[in-house]
């Protein structure tokens, strides 16, 4: 989809949800998790964690969804690890893996705005 296909709808009334802008710390903490999603692929590992609401996703269900060799796929979930969006447990040989929900919805706070303001997808 490119800039073309999207229609904005903007309003005056544009507010953030959130109280006061950003400190340091927190800017560089967000932008570490931000950074991590920065990757399409690593964005749609965790889009695959997360939309199991709640349930671990064994890492041998997630690696089948790639083109991308088992390492790779390792490799990827560890960043998202690292940047706390996800956690994980080793069970034997496999490794269940699951969303942290208060990482993502810090991140949808700084994303989120009241009023009118928002992109629409085309129809």
């Amino acid at each position: 989809m490119s800039k073309q296909d999207l229609s904005v709808i903007a309003s005056t009334d544009c507010h953030s949800t959130l109280a006061r802008p950003l400190d340091h710390e927190v800017a560089v903490e967000l932008a570490s998790a931000f950074k991590a999603l920065a990757d399409p692929v690593r964005l749609r590992l965790l889009s695959l964690i997360a939309s199991r609401l709640g349930e671990e996703v064994c890492v041998c269900e997630l690696t089948p969804q790639f083109e991308l060799s088992q390492p790779t796929i390792s490799h990827h979930l560890k960043v998202l690890r690292e940047a706390g969006l996800i956690d994980c447990q080793r069970r034997g040989t496999w490794v269940y893996y699951w969303a942290i929900p208060a990482a993502l919805q810090r991140l949808s706070d700084i994303l989120v705005t009241t009023g009118a303001d928002r992109i629409e997808a085309p129809a």
